[in-house]
């Protein structure tokens, strides 16, 4: 019986408006401009886009929501980072992610969530160990990103202790780290410079 109302329901239910998939680099300028139409002209101040800088996101973790047209109407990325070190002085890795967006006339469809939850699939099916971010608690909450988890870590320069959360993806990943989180991944490629010989 549950089959057959799992098939009524997938033949009412309406049709998706929106795919999960990876950025790409012709993503580059419309991510851009709904990052500044949804974050303000602020976003570059934060305490995050400090460790981002000069940075490209975590192997596979760029991801995008398109609407039936193709356009580009959601971004989240995730980004290598240290969070601290543990009771031995090791770097923690884990991944910071930010900023997830979408755009303002797609809102209340369920794109971020679906954004998030593709998010962490992806980090924990590729062997991540922890996701930290900075936002609102009770939107976050239901991820499971928690603010005890960040409690003896910090950001560099100013940031929301409350509003500092972290999820385990693997069990008691985060809790030895202490310390500044810090970016540790790829940098981005130096252009218009001259190399020496």
């Amino acid at each position: 019986m549950a089959t057959v109302l799992d098939t009524v329901r997938a033949f009412f239910a309406p049709a998706p408006t929106f795919v999960i998939e990876n950025e790409t680099p012709a993503d580059v300028v419309a991510r851009e401009m709904l990052l500044d139409r949804t974050m303000g002209a602020d976003r570059r101040k934060k305490s995050s886009e400090k460790i981002r800088r000069g940075r490209v996101p975590a192997e596979g973790l760029a991801l995008v929501a398109r609407d039936v047209d193709g356009h580009l109407i959601g971004t989240v990325r995730l980004w290598n980072v240290e969070a601290g070190v543990d009771g031995n002085g090791r770097p923690v890795d884990a991944l910071l992610l930010g900023p997830l967006a979408v755009d303002c006339a797609h809102e209340g469809k369920g794109i971020g969530s679906a954004l998030m939850r593709a998010a962490i699939a992806e980090a924990k099916a590729r062997g991540h160990g922890a996701i930290l971010l900075v936002g609102d608690a009770l939107y976050y909450q239901r991820f499971g990103f928690l603010a005890e988890k960040t409690r003896h870590l910090v950001m560099p320069g100013p940031f929301a202790r409350e509003r500092f959360l972290a999820l385990d993806l693997k069990s008691g990943w985060l809790d030895a780290a202490a310390g500044m989180v810090v970016g540790s991944g790829r940098k981005l490629p130096r252009t218009g410079r001259r190399q020496r010989a």
